[in-house]
């Protein structure tokens, strides 16, 4: 089942693509490969939430937040080569803007981890990593970028 197939049935509509913040574009292909510049939160041009993990947003509202970052990306890959054209989900990373003291993040960012394995099943297992920081652009909790292989 292709991606775009398997999106539908879950029920999962991708979002526009969001406009770059700065001097960059959402996604480069190189070679089989696609990057993504890293995805906030947003939803209809709004940050969906803001703040420090573990102070003003819970851990488990951050990793429905890295979800949504994950499907920007898709978006993202989907605006330069089409959704069906991956065939297989090579890194993920994951940084999240992190209160003193929080060590949570690979469960913050398995919320993107988990939708890409639900969206490409063995095709999305991925290698990543999950890194605390103290400042995200617009105070977002979470940014995601995927660099993806497409056939």
């Amino acid at each position: 089942m292709n991606a775009s197939a398997r999106l539908e049935q879950l029920g999962i509509a991708l979002p526009e693509l969001v406009a770059p913040l700065a001097a960059y574009v959402p996604a480069v292909r190189t070679g089989n490969l696609v990057y993504t510049s890293g995805q906030l939160p947003m939803v209809e041009g709004r940050l969906a939430g803001t703040g420090k993990v573990a102070a003003e947003v819970n851990p488990e509202d951050a990793k429905v937040l890295a979800r949504l970052c994950a499907l920007n990306a898709l978006a993202a890959v989907n605006s330069l080569v089409g959704i069906d054209a991956v065939t297989r989900v090579v890194k993920v990373v994951g940084f999240v803007a992190s209160a003193p003291g929080f060590n949570g993040q690979p469960g913050v960012v398995n919320g993107a981890s988990e939708l890409l394995g639900e969206v490409f099943g063995d095709q999305g297992a991925h290698a990543r990593s999950a890194v605390g920081v103290s400042e995200l652009p617009l105070d977002a909790p979470v940014e995601v970028e995927l660099i993806v292989e497409v056939g």
